[in-house]
């Protein structure tokens, strides 16, 4: 693969081609879409035990406060990303702003404010898979061209990626940055982080701040991102799924072509989707390691950050669009089908 310019298609994201064909095949799998709840009680129960970390290791030395968020600080702050995720497509409750709420209260123990910020470029992503100026998870020219292949280059990259991907955001001119979900999301976790330094202590917040590099960077966790899209299997092939055995404590997020074909259906019900439409998933070239994946992807030399599928194909979507082609097409069908009664 080069590393010097992205991998350029001209055809349409696969994503909603794939779903209104599994669709017509699979009806049956209208009936995972909707919501979970119980969702919302995981978010409080990963948010309580970081919590209670952050006191129990708030007086240790600096080493075992990195040990503890390396080893299971990350994992924690890795699932409430997912949480956050599943709060960004509205899959917990019918109320947007409870779907908000539990998503700022998700990002607590990240330090950073983020969670309404990620739901708005994610959703982006989705809509817009590919296309430069509008989807933020694709690295920037100059954040390609810096890193290329170097395994140094890589490692700094996986360490730092909070920053780069701060950065993207800058580029896609067409996004609202700021509304009052976000100013809200700002005064909640700023409020939080003054209690936990206050009445904790710094080595509490920096027991959080660690498992947060950890969870999304430099780590067998950080593979995730490079398992989603890069182009690590087959040029061809855009999105990639995990199947490996951490999608037990990662709440199924390594099901990402399922999810991306059917961002409608919860995390706890992506491994019957796969099973409701093997001729489609067991085709797909697939990862069964994100340890493997993450070491593979700091020696190879033949992938950088420019493995990526780039278009310039927006297609008919339009900016608003919130990325449900799954149940867009059932309700349109239901129309179609009332409308012809």
């Amino acid at each position: 693969m080069s590393d010097d310019h992205f991998h350029f298609s001209g055809t349409p994201e696969p994503h909603r081609i794939r779903t209104l064909q599994i669709l017509k095949q699979h009806p049956e799998v209208k009936a995972l879409m909707g919501k979970n709840p119980f969702t919302s009680l995981a978010i409080i129960g990963l948010v309580g035990t970081m919590i209670g970390l952050s006191y129990w290791v708030k007086d240790s030395a600096w080493w075992i406060v990195l040990l503890l968020a390396y080893g299971v600080g990350a994992f924690l702050n890795h699932s409430l990303f997912v949480m956050i995720h599943e709060c960004s497509h509205y899959l917990l409750f019918r109320s947007k702003a409870l779907n908000n709420i539990f998503a700022i209260v998700a990002n607590l123990p990240h330090v950073f404010p983020s969670a309404i910020s990620f739901k708005r470029y994610h959703i982006k992503h989705h809509s817009f898979q590919g296309v430069h100026e509008l989807d933020a998870d694709l690295p920037d020219f100059w954040e390609a061209r810096l890193i290329r292949n170097s395994t140094v280059g890589k490692a700094l990259w996986l360490l730092l990626f909070p920053f780069f991907q701060v950065t993207r955001t800058v580029r896609l001119k067409e996004i609202k940055p700021v509304d009052g979900w976000i100013v809200a999301n700002w005064v909640v976790q700023v409020a939080f982080d003054v209690v936990i330094w206050y009445f904790f202590g710094p080595g509490a917040l920096m027991f959080m701040l660690a498992s947060f590099f950890f969870s999304i960077g430099l780590h067998p966790l950080g593979a995730r991102w490079i398992q989603e899209h890069y182009l690590t299997l087959d040029e061809n092939q855009e999105t990639y799924s995990y199947y490996g055995p951490l999608n037990i404590v990662a709440f199924n997020v390594g099901f990402h072509n399922e999810h991306h074909d059917f961002p409608s259906v919860p995390w706890n019900r992506l491994p019957r989707l796969k099973k409701q439409a093997p001729t489609f998933y067991n085709t797909l070239l697939s990862h069964a390691s994100w340890t493997r994946l993450f070491f593979r992807f700091l020696f190879d030399k033949n992938i950088s950050l420019f493995s990526r599928t780039v278009r310039q194909e927006r297609g008919k979507v339009k900016l608003t669009d919130e990325s449900k082609p799954d149940l867009d097409l059932v309700e349109a069908g239901s129309l179609a089908t009332k409308s012809g009664a």
